[in-house]
């Protein structure tokens, strides 16, 4: 067990590693570059090359979802009373509590752990995930919210037009499932570099609140997960996802988020590192329990 678990987090250490060493040497990346690669390109392929010739029901990846709708909601639930108790802004935290890194750890995490089925399935709540937080979620921080936003999100049509492709049972041109699967394994690596490449970035400040905030937010997490599994009757694979999206740290995205509408940036950088920081020291135990 500790060779498997080792083996799904040597590649994602290594390669968030790689980016964080990349950075502090004072080497350039191009972020906004490769972060519109990630967005445009390689996430609707991959999430088109994932969905539409996965040997999965329609009915499970509609059930991851609803996972993740139904762990946003129960989130920002908790998070809010808490953050009034403390007398902290929702605005500048709510999202570090309802965000996880669904993205750059948890898809990585998902596929190693089972494969190009749990590629699929983390790929549906991801998915999902990220509809939520790019509308809801950044008109909430920002104060706004356009319909525009939703037009400007390639993962939208890229689902649908994989569910289109598994509804119907159509098989996907080879070509097409060539170009797209080839297009979409730049994503994983790109994510986990440019993880790296931000953690060294960021400058936290606050570190007792943060490490607060992020003991809530994994906590939170992984109980949120571990609750929905039992409550929708999630087993084996289904299970295992729901609890490691749900567990995962805060998103880099609430940082970007913070410093794009001025939400104090610094404060929201201590809680996406310190909160990263505890994932990968409870990461071990996360598998060895979902596994």
């Amino acid at each position: 067990m500790f060779a498997d678990i080792f083996a799904i987090l040597a590649p994602v250490f290594i390669t968030t590693g790689l980016g964080y060493f990349w950075a502090r040497a004072g080497k350039h990346f191009d972020t906004n570059l490769v972060t519109s690669i990630v967005t445009y390109f390689a996430t609707p392929c991959l999430t088109f090359a994932a969905l539409a010739t996965v040997e999965l029901g329609g009915d499970t990846l509609v059930l991851m979802g609803t996972a993740a709708l139904a762990a946003n909601v129960i989130f920002t639930l908790i998070g809010w009373p808490v953050l009034k108790v403390f007398n902290l802004s929702p605005r500048t935290y709510l999202q570090s509590l309802t965000w996880p890194n669904v993205g750059n750890v948890g898809l990585p995490l998902c596929m190693l752990a089972y494969g190009q089925e749990g590629l699929a399935l983390s790929v549906a709540f991801f998915a999902a995930y990220v509809v939520i937080q790019l509308t809801i979620g950044v008109a909430f921080v920002s104060g706004s919210f356009s319909i525009k936003s939703l037009a400007k999100m390639p993962i939208i049509p890229a689902t649908l037009i994989a569910t289109g492709f598994l509804a119907t049972e159509t098989p996907v041109p080879e070509w097409l499932y060539n170009t797209t699967n080839l297009i979409g394994q730049l994503t994983i690596p790109l994510m986990l570099f440019t993880l790296g490449v931000s953690l060294a970035k960021l400058r936290p400040v606050s570190l007792a609140r943060s490490t607060a905030l992020s003991v809530l937010r994994l906590g939170m997490g992984f109980g949120v997960g571990l609750g929905l599994s039992e409550v929708m009757g999630l087993t084996g694979m289904e299970r295992g996802v729901v609890i490691l999206q749900c567990s995962m740290p805060v998103a880099v995205f609430c940082y970007l988020f913070a410093q794009l509408y001025n939400r104090e940036p610094e404060e929201v950088a201590g809680v996406v590192i310190s909160s990263s920081f505890l994932a990968a020291i409870a990461l071990p135990a996360l598998l060895w329990y979902v596994l």
